[in-house]
């Protein structure tokens, strides 16, 4: 006897997180069915061009913008952003640096640099 295993499956929202993408931006095919292993697997290796359009282009989740901005999610909701942002909006509040912009850049810089030294410290007592 054989046994045939089911696809692996995750809703849109998952595979939507997992691409990099804001789900609301996706075609309506992709917001409104669910995404195998294959398929999301499929779309990493070669995108088509709405994906390619809405990495390039926006408008990109939280947690993108807030990388390409080099803070923290909680930074961007303390800056008052709480929208999916668009590439040309990541890049004008790059150029303008707003006060609380350059204040979270700074949080997170301490942030890493305390991680960093948290880190050397667990490996040397390791040793």
């Amino acid at each position: 006897m054989t046994s045939h295993k089911t696809p692996q499956t995750m809703k849109p929202a998952t595979a939507a997180k997992k691409l990099g993408v804001y789900l609301e931006a996706t075609p309506a095919e992709f917001q409104e069915g669910v995404v195998s292993r294959d398929e999301l697997n499929a779309l990493q290796a070669d995108p088509p061009e709405w994906l390619r359009e809405l990495r390039r282009e926006g408008p990109h989740p939280r947690q993108v913008a807030a990388a390409k901005l080099g803070i923290s999610i909680g930074g961007l909701a303390r800056g008052g952003i709480t929208e999916a942002l668009t590439t040309e909006q990541i890049d004008a509040l790059k150029a303008d640096n707003p006060d609380w912009l350059r204040r979270e850049r700074e949080t997170q810089a301490e942030v890493r640099k305390e991680a960093a030294r948290v880190k050397e410290k667990n490996a040397e007592s390791r040793s």
